[in-house]
């Protein structure tokens, strides 16, 4: 339990990745005399870039696996953790490889919790917007003006957004899955050992640092595909790029997390969505306007209408209830997600290339 942040120990899974390392460096600057160890097993290519960067701030580094209940044992007594390791491809699991993103995203997730359980250690979970059922949301979109919208506004679901009370019934993805009863995992827990928890449900994600693939970080994607000059198409629900997603700065998930640690106290118990919001959401035709726009390349992006299992047509994130509980609210725009992205490719352009291209 963290009692003071400047002399606490933090602990973060996935701790060399995009997002880890992010909220490693952003606690560490903050509280130069905490110890902030970055826990990662380096399988996403391009992770061990961040070696260096963690180093240079003064974190530790230490090479393990979630799945692996004796590396997490055998780290010493932490204060906090971060839990942000997963497999985060929503592909992942479709046709072979449905294990690994089982263990990783869930067995993980329990090895974790004994850890937190040992030491009494407040969690703040990273979680995903894709807990929430697939058809319920895919049937509530139309087409209108070349992107999806709410065509049927229901519980949970309006134009503004997607909210906590949108129902849990349903196929979500073995992704989805795992995440969600990760959620469940840690509530049981929490009660159980009287730790302090918070949940954080994230859509798209995207800054500097990030490995874009084509089945998770398109922005980082969509930018080096611009950059590069090479092949680009949008794919599903007749590949014309209509499905809408928001995006949050990385640097504005730093700042949420960052404030639920201090104040855990406030944040105990609580579930949240949280994401780019309406203001920061656009079609994915749309998304390629603002990469040409930011690169100053245009490209032919083809087409595949074939629909991949697991898309959805639409997410847009409600902010409406971690807005008002903690006064956080994104601040970065699309621009702001896109022209630091960009400033970052063309920074490590050679390192990048061999890795992205």
């Amino acid at each position: 339990m963290i009692t003071d942040p400047s002399r606490s120990t933090l602990l973060i899974t996935g701790g060399a990745g995009f997002v880890g390392s992010s909220l490693a460096l952003r606690w560490k600057a903050r509280h130069p005399k905490s110890e902030v160890i970055a826990f990662d097993n380096l399988k996403r290519r391009g992770s061990e870039l961040n070696l260096g960067r963690l180093k240079d701030a003064g974190i530790r580094f230490v090479h393990g696996d979630v799945r692996s209940a004796e590396d997490l044992l055998g780290l010493p007594r932490i204060d906090a953790m971060i839990e942000c390791s997963a497999e985060p491809s929503v592909m992942a699991g479709y046709g072979a490889g449905a294990r690994y993103v089982v263990d990783t995203n869930l067995l993980g997730t329990a090895n974790c919790l004994e850890l937190v359980a040992r030491d009494k250690a407040d969690l703040v979970f990273l979680s995903t917007s894709r807990v929430y059922p697939i058809a319920a949301l895919n049937n509530a979109m139309s087409v209108r003006d070349g992107r999806f919208e709410v065509q049927q506004p229901m519980t949970g679901l309006t134009a503004s957004g997607l909210s906590e009370d949108f129902p849990l019934t349903g196929v979500r993805s073995l992704y989805g899955a795992t995440k969600l009863a990760s959620e469940l995992l840690i509530a049981e827990y929490a009660q159980m050992h009287g730790v302090r928890t918070v949940i954080d449900r994230c859509g798209v994600i995207a800054g500097p640092w990030q490995m874009g693939k084509t089945d998770q970080g398109f922005v980082l994607l969509w930018l080096a595909r611009h950059h590069w000059n090479l092949p680009l198409s949008y794919t599903g629900f007749g590949g014309v790029g209509a499905q809408v997603r928001d995006v949050l700065h990385v640097a504005d998930l730093c700042d949420l997390v960052t404030l639920q640690l201090e104040n855990m106290e406030a944040q105990n118990g609580a579930s949240y969505n949280a994401g780019g919001g309406v203001n920061n959401s656009a079609a994915m035709h749309e998304f390629t306007g603002i990469s040409q726009r930011i690169t100053g390349k245009k490209i032919e992006v083809g087409s595949d209408r074939e629909d991949r299992p697991g898309d959805i047509k639409w997410y847009v994130t409600d902010n409406s209830r971690i807005t008002a509980a903690t006064g956080w609210a994104p601040t970065r725009d699309l621009d702001a997600v896109f022209g630091d992205s960009y400033t970052w490719l063309k920074q490590h352009d050679a390192q990048l290339r061999v890795i992205m291209a």
